[in-house]
């Protein structure tokens, strides 16, 4: 059974090429929903949430010096790790986000203009 559970997540994942926020965002919410989570997601408990898994994705570059681009000398299951615990804090930001009333898309390309505005690219 267990299996055939993980087979058919990654047959869901391999589907999916590219994925908006506003999908993960209702992903989210369906498997809140499912499970009668909606009670524990507050802001407070969400940012929590992602403060964790912030520190849980720190311990993995933990004692590793500077680390080369594209990770060239990590292990398969090293990356694979990684990749969870950057989708861990992804999915709580937009989690929290939703649950505040924020539009993270739109917030984040609004603070990327403004980026640009205070740090202008030289001229060349």
């Amino acid at each position: 059974m267990e299996g055939d559970k993980q087979e058919a997540i990654e047959k869901e994942v391999a589907k999916v090429t590219d994925v908006s926020l506003k999908e993960l965002s209702r992903k989210l919410e369906e498997f809140a929903l499912e499970r009668d989570w909606m009670q524990f997601h507050s802001p407070r408990n969400l940012l929590l949430a992602v403060v964790g898994e912030v520190g849980e994705l720190a311990e993995i570059f933990m004692w590793r010096g500077e680390v080369a681009k594209g990770l060239p000398n990590w292990e398969e299951s090293d990356k694979e790790h990684l990749g969870e615990e950057l989708s861990d804090v992804l999915l709580y930001l937009i989690r929290l986000s939703d649950i505040c009333g924020v539009d993270l898309g739109e917030a984040a390309l609004k603070k990327i203009v403004k980026n640009a505005i205070k740090y202008p690219a030289k001229a060349t």
